[in-house]
């Protein structure tokens, strides 16, 4: 069936209107519970009209799209009008069909669009206009909000469970009995709904727990009772929205809570890359639970004088050079893009021998085609990759110079060993790293307060640049670093270096990040402190519970 040939019901006029909308379930907030579907409709929408605010980051990261970036689909607010006044679901409907009429829309829906949403009406409004639509359910937060606080709704002792919308006059009294409850709507009027209950029949001892925001990296889960509910709820100062669930397989969360676990849950994590790279970083800590806020620091551009860089490919291609060194993946990437400048491929490494600093450099000449003949065994470095470095043999070697392209601020100290082994080097300038300008005011604010539990330096640049645009992190901000380089640079600025990965990798230094958070959470855990983060702790509260 194609996108015009309707079932009948759903379009009666369909072929006046060459226009489309797809209801789509969001889930409840993270990003991660799109189903494959959704993605794909986001990516080929000409139009998103949202229903919450969180849905136009939501958007960007489906695309790939950083703030202020152009392209996309067109985003239309479906929460508020042009006046600034929110919209009724009659007259949001009606900015649906409009678009709808004539363009692809994603109607993007918190939860499922068909299960407590207005997705009905809406799609009924389509039907009057003739507007063909289709609907892609999604995860709702009746299931997944409980799921994330590792509250299993049934189980093999407790099979059945309610849904209750708290809205409207309720009969508790029809729920007096053990099964599970999921209120919707019910934070307001908690201390009425337990209070029936109990009259009701139920013990004033049910286990109660109540999670806002739930499956985000701000989800909160207050444990209660029918008895003290209504207390807690008022001390923890809980605010919708907020799914709460009654009955005893809340218990359960004590062995299955899992996502509030994670051992980097809620960190604000401040991530100061160029933005090309920052997004296998953020991901992996996405995956410890972090908030990954990425700040550019370094701006890569191409060399100021070109010519030294021509020469040199020339060189290259005529066969001057026994070794070429890759130092980075960002000048497998300048060289790589010199060559399709010159219209070359692959093949013009025929006979010359190929070193990678590491084995994320020798991944990126891998997927040019080409295999390094040296990666460093150990410390993956220019040390290291020098510490294996075979001298010049004049009997073995037919050409004694190697080709280094490299960054305008790299550090000499390859050339000088090279030299030293007797090979003569052509120290080329691939490409220039560029101080970013400083971020928002707020941001510099976060990192100098402390706001930030977190700071995931990778080079020694982004230490240097960071200071210089934004000022030193607060000192109980964990610094984690990517090297002995990277460390030795951040200590000089004056930074305590908290975690130091094992190897120079990227994603190794987020695991490492996470088992520092590991360990620390479970340290508070064994001396009966409240689990916090970092930024919830002075400097020097820190410093006495290090010296315990």
């Amino acid at each position: 069936m194609t996108r015009n040939q309707t079932p009948q019901a759903s379009s009666p006029d369909k072929g006046a209107n060459p226009g489309w909308v797809s209801f789509v379930g969001s889930g409840p907030g993270d990003p991660g519970l799109l189903t494959v579907r959704a993605v794909e409709l986001i990516r080929s929408a000409e139009v998103v009209v949202t229903e919450a605010p969180e849905h136009l980051d939501m958007v960007r990261q489906v695309l790939g799209l950083v703030e202020g970036a152009e392209g996309g689909p067109e985003i239309v607010d479906g929460g508020f009008g042009e006046d600034g006044q929110p919209l009724t679901h009659a007259a949001r409907a009606k900015v649906v069909v409009r678009h709808g009429k004539k363009q692809r829309v994603v109607r993007l829906m918190t939860g499922d669009p068909f299960l407590y949403a207005s997705g009905p009406e809406e799609a009924q409004a389509c039907v009057k206009a003739g507007v063909g639509f289709d609907v892609v359910p999604g995860v709702s937060s009746v299931s997944a909000v409980p799921a994330y606080a590792g509250i299993p709704l049934t189980t093999k002792r407790h099979k059945e469970m309610c849904v209750v919308t708290c809205g409207d006059k309720v009969d508790w009294s029809a729920y007096a009995d053990d099964r599970t409850l999921v209120l919707l709507s019910g934070v307001g009027s908690i201390g009425e709904t337990a209070a029936a209950l109990v009259e009701a029949g139920r013990s004033p001892q049910t286990p109660v727990a109540m999670t806002r925001v739930g499956t985000t990296t701000e989800q909160q889960t207050l444990i209660s009772t029918l008895a003290d509910i209504a207390a807690d709820v008022r001390a923890a100062r809980i605010a919708p929205p907020a799914i709460t669930v009654i009955g005893e397989v809340v218990d359960l969360r004590q062995t299955l809570s899992w996502f509030e676990t994670k051992p980097l849950f809620g960190w604000r994590a401040l991530v100061p890359r160029t933005k090309e790279q920052a997004g296998s970083l953020s991901r992996r800590l996405r995956d410890y639970g972090a908030v990954p806020e990425e700040v550019p620091t370094i701006s890569v551009e191409p060399p100021r004088n070109p010519l030294q860089m021509d020469k040199a490919v020339r060189g290259l291609v005529e066969g001057r050079y026994e070794w070429i060194a890759f130092t980075s993946v960002n000048a497998v990437k300048a060289v790589r893009e010199k060559f399709e400048e010159y219209g070359l491929d692959a093949r013009a490494f025929s006979g010359l021998k190929i070193a990678a600093v590491g084995d994320k450099t020798a991944e990126a000449i891998a997927a040019w085609g080409l295999r390094a003949d040296l990666v460093p065994a150990g410390e993956q470095s220019a040390a290291g990759l020098l510490a294996e470095w075979p001298p010049y043999d004049e009997l073995l070697d037919p050409i004694n110079r190697v080709f280094l392209p490299r960054a305008d601020i790299a550090t000499e100290n390859l050339v000088a060993g090279l030299v030293d082994l007797g090979w003569e080097c052509d120290d080329v300038t691939a490409y220039r790293t560029v101080r970013a300008t400083p971020p928002p005011a707020p941001v510099r604010d976060a990192i100098k307060t402390g706001k930030f539990d977190a700071v995931v330096f990778t080079s020694s640049s982004t230490v240097r640049n960071l200071v210089g645009i934004a000022g030193k992190p607060h000192p109980s901000t964990i610094i984690a670093v990517i090297g002995p380089q990277t460390a030795k640079t951040a200590e000089e600025h004056g930074l305590r270096v908290d975690v130091l990965a094992p190897t120079p990798d990227v994603e190794v230094l987020v695991d490492a990040l996470a088992d520092f958070g590991a360990a620390r959470r479970l340290s508070m855990l064994e001396n009966g402190e409240p689990v916090t983060r970092p930024s919830e702790r002075t400097a020097s509260g820190r410093r006495k519970a290090r010296a315990k």
